[in-house]
């Protein structure tokens, strides 16, 4: 199968996407707006359910997209998408113009920029991270607070920034507690004497192994897990976080004192895909996503014949998710070009 196909967007589903097109035969253009490829999984140590090294997967998109079917532009964003007849032109950044047969939207998700909730006292209290931020303290091989000591009592917050009315945000973001979960044990597993709480909405758990892992976190690993909103995060004289959380269980107010508090945030469409939005008649969902033309069979598609959709681009998905979403829409690519050239 010939034909040129631009894919914007070299993150987990742009970079499968990409190796699979080549791998058809067709001449593709990988545009990523970073300077290195791979998205979010470069921050990310370990995955889940199975705690396997974020890198392996790198290695495995990186050998994906070793093609001289592929050309490979980084540090580039889109400015401008037409489509004349049955080609399309794209414009980039640089004054670049690009040429194809079909485009394949693989522009991600931002995480959710936790300082806009206030009241968790992120980006003003040196201990309130997030989970990316302690993705990298593992990554390191050192899991200390700002004075460099061992935390003792450690916080975990899900839901920030989704199913919130006040962000906007109605969605559950779907990966928040499996990431949690995972956590709290690699916290555990560094530092054994801790104690640690997560404070959740519902333990949403919808995934293979993930209910087992939930299970293994609280009978091997002690985790405990309080069902209630943290409402207010404060510091105390001597700079411990002090936490306001109401135990819907038990119906009663909770005042506690940590060390540290890691703040599990949502996924948000990304400023990269919002821009291409802008500057198209693409459309988007309630949720701000690019929205599929239809959610059982069509989520692939866009309203743009020829213009098509890969991973979280279009809602939360996990890696699995990512890499299967982004294979079915080369299948609608492949199955577009062989009209297209008829």
């Amino acid at each position: 199968m010939s034909g040129d196909v631009i894919v914007i967007g070299g993150g987990t589903a742009g970079m499968e996407t990409s190796g699979q097109l080549a791998n058809a035969g067709c001449m593709v253009t990988l545009v990523e707006k970073e300077e290195q490829t791979g998205g979010h999984i470069n921050n990310w140590y370990h995955l889940f359910p199975d705690r396997r090294n974020g890198s392996e997967v790198i290695d495995y998109l990186n050998n994906k997209i070793n093609s001289d079917n592929i050309t490979l532009l980084k540090g580039i964003t889109i400015d401008h998408i037409e489509k004349h007849k049955n080609r399309f032109i794209v414009k980039t950044n640089q004054g670049k113009e690009l040429n194809a047969d079909a485009i394949i939207i693989a522009t991600g998700f931002d995480l959710f920029r936790s300082e806009r909730k206030e009241e968790y006292g992120y980006g003003i209290y040196d201990n309130v991270i997030t989970s990316v931020d302690l993705e990298m303290k593992f990554r390191s091989g050192s899991l200390k607070m700002n004075n460099g000591e061992s935390p003792k009592r450690i916080g975990i917050v899900h839901c920030v920034g989704s199913r919130d009315e006040k962000t906007g945000n109605l969605y559950c973001s779907k990966l928040c507690c499996v990431t949690a979960v995972k956590q709290a044990i690699e916290i555990k597993e560094y530092l054994p004497d801790s104690r640690v709480f997560c404070f959740y909405m519902d333990m949403r758990m919808g995934g293979a192994l993930y209910e087992e892992l939930y299970m293994e976190s609280q009978e091997k690993y002690g985790v405990n897990f309080i069902r209630g909103k943290v409402s207010e995060v404060g510091e105390s004289i001597n700079h411990s976080l002090i936490i306001k959380v109401e135990d819907t269980l038990v119906g009663r107010p909770l005042k506690m004192e940590l060390d540290m508090l890691v703040l599990m945030a949502g996924m948000e469409m990304s400023e990269g895909g919002r821009k291409i939005a802008e500057m198209s008649s693409l459309k988007t969902g309630e949720n701000r996503f690019f929205q599929g033309r239809d959610n059982h069979f069509g989520s692939n598609l866009s309203n743009i014949d020829g213009v098509f959709y890969a991973g979280t681009c279009t809602a939360p998905m996990n890696i699995t998710e990512t890499i299967s979403h982004a294979r079915s829409a080369v299948s609608e690519v492949l199955d577009y070009l062989k009209v297209f050239r008829k």
